[in-house]
């Protein structure tokens, strides 16, 4: 049984995380399969935009703890995942966040551990109201959070509540991570799958490059002042302005219609 499951239907291609009798962990071969998803999405002209999601009861519950063995060869186990995440791991975060085309992230059950990083590397995430976020790795493992969850949940939602998640064993319902703004939206489990169908082929319809200018705009906010960034978007506007994209939307909006913008 494949370990991810990709279709595509009109634009949008939904990656499944397929693992549902473990709860989706990101095992071996998971995060390879995924990574080839990845590629595939990058390389397919077609697609317009991605849903990720979970199979069963679950988005994806961390890492496959009972999988852990220390290596042969006297090396540690710490170094083992270590070089592993550095070369497969970390790298999918990087490829979800470089994506040429939007991703929305269902989240149909359980975000625990790097399923945490996994979701909110997408660039909106739903949840089915009974999902959860929940952060084990220091109260549980002395470990740190991982998958970029010390990048993401702190610009989200302010250090002081990211330092609740990491230490305090509490799991965050779909609910309230709305209101912290976490996530975009929360609906009922029996809607999840059409809503986050219907956000990504709104999404397939923006200009091609919409996607990528508005992540690199809201990190380099990060870090700039507000000079800085009113002199970013001015310098941004330099160059889209001239593009076809800007064309096709002054001329529909003159002539009260929906721009149809080109396929990537």
């Amino acid at each position: 049984m494949p370990a991810i499951l990709y279709q595509l239907d009109d634009g949008v291609a939904t990656i499944t995380l397929n693992l549902p009798a473990k709860l989706n962990p990101v095992a071996l071969e998971l995060q390879r399969e995924l990574g080839e998803a990845l590629a595939r999405v990058r390389t397919d002209g077609s697609v317009r935009a991605v849903v990720l999601t979970g199979a069963g009861k679950a988005f994806c519950v961390g890492a496959d703890l009972s999988a852990m063995r220390e290596p042969e060869a006297g090396q540690s186990l710490g170094d083992h995942t270590a070089e592993w995440m550095q070369s497969v791991s970390n790298p999918l975060i990087e490829q979800l966040r470089a994506l040429p085309v939007p991703v929305v992230c269902a989240v149909n059950g359980p975000a625990a551990g790097a399923g945490v990083g996994l979701a909110l590397a997408c660039d909106i995430v739903v949840a089915a109201r009974s999902a959860y976020f929940y952060l084990p790795f220091l109260p549980k493992l002395g470990i740190v959070p991982d998958l970029g969850c010390t990048w993401f949940i702190p610009r989200r939602i302010g250090p002081a509540r990211a330092m609740g998640m990491a230490l305090l064993d509490e799991k965050l319902g779909a609910e309230a991570a709305v209101q912290w703004g976490l996530i975009w939206a929360a609906v009922d489990d029996a809607l999840l799958q059409g809503e986050a169908v219907r956000i990504a082929q709104r999404l397939a319809r923006l200009p091609a490059h919409a996607v990528q200018e508005a992540r690199r705009a809201i990190e380099q906010s990060e870090r700039h002042t507000l000079p800085e960034q009113l002199h970013y978007e001015s310098e941004r506007q330099r160059e889209l302005i001239g593009r076809p994209s800007f064309a096709e939307g002054v001329t529909a909006f003159l002539q009260k219609r929906a721009p149809v913008f080109p396929p990537r």
